[in-house]
């Protein structure tokens, strides 16, 4: 007995221990969180942005980060990057910017706002530079916008063209005897392929070409316009392989000069009329946005709906749009009356149908009592076009991808592997003839084929009746512009899928506008809306650990093909409206 008690009083001794040391962690995290303390700019800051950072649509605080990145904060938004350009352009303490721009790890719309913000930035007459050392496609198309970009002289510029690859599973699949029996409705809707065939259709290569020469053609012209150039010629530098060496990019106009990192900073300082041995005071957008204030502020609110990752059914998790979770929001946003309209910022490949359709339904609901305005990010196609097809305006970038109205169903037959490959076979009983209906142990007959490719064929109509009420299109005419179709959204505008070209805060002027708002008087709510800081706790300790651990174990590359490959599990039996997975653009 008196064992027991020592153990008893020995286990309830470290339980109110780590209870202390717990408690005084979370204190300790909580004062660094809200600190008033705000960082202060200096004189003569040079904002530097960093494009391999990848910027997300909405700021979501992890309040680990700067344990586990060293001290470092997390970079801001997509939008709050804009909009801090767009402040330190009125800001005296900040003289210029530098673009490090060797990779871009943002999309094509994506930077597409962000050249424009820096733009804008140099229009003011501030300096603004770039730098890389070897510097890609993507990452050119920012740094070229800047008053001179340069690269390291043993660096270079990358100037191939674009190009697409897909991974087709085909053939592994006949070699496990697995069949994945595709249903399908839309001669374009491309997303099953890779299970179908062992190359692209010709449907496909011809829409693929289509946007992928859009998408190239729109650089070409940013770039002939920044660097004085004619595109004419900037697409014949590519064919024929002229830029091979810095010296290259340097000969055809491409960089400015050749320079090392000490080098390019003389030339701050001497823009700034510094000494040689001065220190720049270089301030990364992070500590920026911490240091200033930014948004407008007023008395009435306008919603901005971040809906972000794949669309699924039920809450979803934190990369995902859940309809339960975004039925809920917009609903909320519907019956408040302070809110008087709301932007839907969708960048969305879709997902489930059904989830679409009850996202699809709240948006009608909501489009009936104030403004329902989308912006469109890098991608709202599929059912990011299906949740999207409803609002009174909608706003996309000339480089989104859009479109894909089409569904498709899989229901994977794995019978002759689990025979013949690992020796698993299966037996059971039924009360009706169709109970077992979509198992993966047996091939589905006919009459279960023609069930499902007729479920797949009245979602695709149901889906084309939304867009067509939304936009005000006959279903003829709709049919011209669908089939799975994928459009950029320059062309997509041309079609009547969209109605401007813009950026978020065109959206969001256009919903004050709708709304009969004072410009200098509404304040933006962002949803979803912050979770309470024990929630931020939880969830940024798992997700950073799980992070950490992924991390360690594979790099970028298989990371994403493991996500793929959760993503592709997530399609079977759930009839989808979602774009082609697999799918880079190099």
């Amino acid at each position: 007995m008196r064992q027991f008690f020592k153990i008893m009083f020995a286990t309830l001794l470290a339980l109110v221990l780590f209870t202390v040391i717990g408690v005084f962690v979370l204190i300790g995290i909580a004062a660094s969180a809200t600190s008033s303390d705000k960082p202060t700019v200096g004189s003569k800051a040079v904002l530097v942005l960093d494009l391999s950072v990848s910027f997300k649509e909405q700021y979501k605080e992890n309040p680990f980060e700067p344990f586990l990145n060293d001290g470092e904060e997390q970079a801001p938004s997509l939008f709050e990057v804009i909009q801090l350009l767009k402040h330190a352009q009125s800001d005296s303490l900040v003289k210029g910017l530098y673009i490090l721009c060797a990779n871009n790890m943002n999309g094509f719309a994506a930077s597409e706002e962000l050249r424009k913000a820096v733009v804008d930035f140099k229009n003011t007459g501030k300096f603004v530079y770039a730098h890389g050392e070897v510097i890609s496609e993507k990452g050119y198309y920012i740094g070229s916008a800047a008053n001179e970009i340069y690269c390291n002289p043993q660096g270079g510029v990358e100037w191939t063209g674009l190009s697409i690859n897909m991974l087709f599973l085909k053939g592994m699949l006949d070699k496990l005897e697995i069949q994945p029996q595709i249903f399908y409705a839309g001669k374009f809707k491309s997303a099953t392929e890779p299970l179908r065939a062992t190359k692209m259709t010709e449907a496909n290569k011809l829409q693929t070409g289509v946007w992928l020469g859009e998408l190239y053609t729109h650089f070409l012209q940013s770039v002939a316009w920044s660097r004085k150039k004619d595109t004419a010629q900037l697409r014949n530098l590519a064919v024929t392989g002229a830029i091979q060496t810095a010296h290259d990019a340097v000969k055809y106009g491409l960089v400015d000069a050749l320079k090392y990192d000490d080098q390019i900073k003389l030339v701050m300082l001497q823009k700034m009329l510094l000494t040689e041995n001065a220190k720049i005071n270089f301030v990364d957008l992070a500590t920026y946005r911490n240091a200033v204030s930014i948004g407008s502020m007023g008395t009435n609110k306008v919603a901005v709906v971040f809906a972000n990752g794949d669309i699924v059914s039920g809450k979803g998790g934190d990369e995902q749009i859940g309809s339960d979770n975004y039925k809920n929001i917009l609903r909320k946003i519907r019956l408040d009356k302070s809110i008087k309209a709301m932007v839907f910022r969708i960048n969305s490949g879709g997902g489930s149908a059904l989830a679409s359709e009850v996202i699809w339904r709240e948006i009608t609901l909501m489009r009936k009592v104030k403004p329902v305005i989308v912006s469109m990010g890098d991608v709202a196609a599929s059912g990011g076009y299906y949740i999207a097809c409803s609002a009174d305006s909608i706003f996309a970038n000339a480089n989104t991808i859009t479109g894909s109205i089409g569904v498709f169903s899989i229901v994977p037959n794995l019978e002759s592997f689990l025979k013949n490959k690992i020796g698993i076979s299966s037996d059971g009983v039924k009360t009706a003839p169709f109970a077992d209906m979509g198992s993966i142990n047996r091939p589905l007959n006919e009459q279960e084929k023609n069930f499902l490719q007729a479920s797949v064929d009245s979602i695709y109509l149901n889906f084309k009746t939304r867009v067509a009420a939304g936009r005000n299109i006959g279903l003829a005419e709709l049919d011209e512009i669908a089939q799975g179709r994928v459009w950029t959204g320059s062309h997509a505008k041309q079609v009547g899928l969209v109605d401007r070209l813009g950026s978020l805060q065109d959206a969001i002027d256009c919903a004050v506008k709708m709304a009969k708002l004072e410009s200098d008087n509404y304040k933006i709510r962002e949803y979803p809306e912050k979770k309470s800081f024990i929630e931020e706790i939880m969830n940024g300790y798992k997700k950073s650990i799980s992070n950490e651990l992924i991390q360690t174990q594979f790099n970028l590359e298989e990371v994403k093909l493991l996500q793929e490959l959760k993503q592709l599990k997530q399609l079977v039996g759930i009839p989808q409206a979602k774009l082609p997975f697999l799918l880079k653009v190099e």
